[in-house]
């Protein structure tokens, strides 16, 4: 789907030829972006090489009382510099110690405050009997990319990832809903490192040469401008703009309906760049900013995203991570038009599959994967 983007100068295009001041006015923006995007660049290599945290501080709240909800909140208060603020604590009756005065409502009323205040984390630390209310409380985190972390008891029926995986905050073990090797920050920070040098060698050997000359196909394929930009989710949820090079002919639907199989508003240039995937160069721009990775689950457009979000488990767990220029999903035979929710869903499962298995070497394949498809016939290239 496409959403196009009137020239600044707002003059109607539709009677209009192609002029020479329209495609240096592109290509002024295409440099603009990429001084930009060095500096982000410059920024994003010194946090690498300080080893400073790629992430922002992580709020929580606990849901439960007890011991264990105090040792957590203990744990959390002296690793605040570390990454973790606590915000509250939720319970149905009124809590003993120091906890009371942070008791911020009932069981309930923490979905709410989730919401309005971005909450990270949620600690579960109720006990095994509350099933319904656990179970609630999990599939609301799941549906809002809230990472949801359990206290394991002796009745506990939610699956817990293995003993080896476990996180002791304090004296208390923490089982994590699934395995996220991104969670680890050696992970990030190998990841990101490796975002920035294969973006900045695609800028600086093949952008200089390719942009220029895709740019000019595009401008000549059909009136318009060269580059398309559609708001999508990124990690945990944080919306950016996402770049393409244009590859449908101006039109009333791009927000709406996504491309599907000889659909006439794609041009004769963007059926080419659509099927080598070169439509989708422009997002290394987005992966120098921080807002995409290299490889990642594929960013749906918004509209997609609340048409799904509430029908298709664990659909919003694909936020947790970066979304990629190319991703395990794509590579395995899944991209383009999803024409029923069946689809959808096996998409989501292998990007969960993906963000569950994650390794360096895994990127690489995906990497390579992508490259051999460009040139072989992909069905769902269109």
């Amino acid at each position: 789907m496409e959403r196009i983007i009137t020239p600044n100068n707002g003059t109607s295009i539709g009677n209009r030829g192609i002029s020479g001041a329209e495609l240096g006015n592109e290509l002024s923006t295409l440099l603009r972006s990429g001084r930009v995007s060095l500096q982000n660049v410059q920024s994003g290599l010194n946090k690498v090489l300080t080893l400073e945290p790629l992430t922002s501080v992580k709020d929580l709240v606990i849901v439960g009382d007890g011991p264990a909800a105090e040792e957590i909140f203990h744990y959390c208060e002296d690793q605040t510099v570390r990454g973790y603020r606590f915000c509250g604590i939720f319970n149905d009756g009124p809590i003993e110690g120091m906890l009371g005065s942070r008791r911020m409502g009932d069981v309930e009323a923490v979905k709410a405050f989730a919401i309005q205040n971005r909450i990270d984390i949620v600690y579960c630390a109720l006990p095994g009997t509350r099933r319904q209310d656990i179970t609630d409380l999990m599939e609301f985190c799941e549906r809002n990319t809230i990472r949801f972390r359990v206290i394991p008891s002796a009745d506990s029926f939610i699956p817990v990832v293995k003993t080896t995986d476990l996180e002791f905050h304090g004296a208390v073990p923490v089982s994590k809903l699934r395995r996220e090797p991104l969670d680890r920050s050696i992970n990030r920070s190998l990841k990101r490192t490796f975002d920035i040098l294969f973006s900045l060698g695609v800028v600086l050997f093949v952008f200089t040469w390719l942009f220029p000359l895709l740019a000019v196909l595009v401008k000549l394929s059909s009136r318009g401008p060269v580059f398309f930009k559609q708001m999508r989710l990124g990690r945990d949820n944080k919306e950016f703009v996402c770049w393409k090079f244009r590859s449908m002919r101006m039109n009333r639907e791009a927000d709406v309906k996504q491309a599907t199989k000889d659909d006439p508003r794609v041009t004769a240039v963007g059926r080419f760049l659509r099927k080598s995937n070169l439509d989708e160069m422009p997002q290394f721009i987005n992966v120098l900013f921080g807002h995409m990775s290299i490889v990642g689950p594929r960013p749906h457009p918004l509209r997609l995203n609340d048409q799904y979000r509430d029908i298709i488990d664990k659909y919003m767990v694909r936020h947790f991570v970066r979304p990629g220029i190319t991703g395990w999903a794509q590579v395995n035979g899944f991209r383009g038009e999803t024409r029923t929710p069946e689809l959808m869903e096996r998409r989501v499962e292998l990007d969960v599959w993906y963000l569950e298995n994650w390794s360096f070497w895994l990127d690489l394949r995906i990497v390579v994967k992508t490259v051999t498809n460009m040139f072989s016939k992909d069905p769902n290239a269109y």
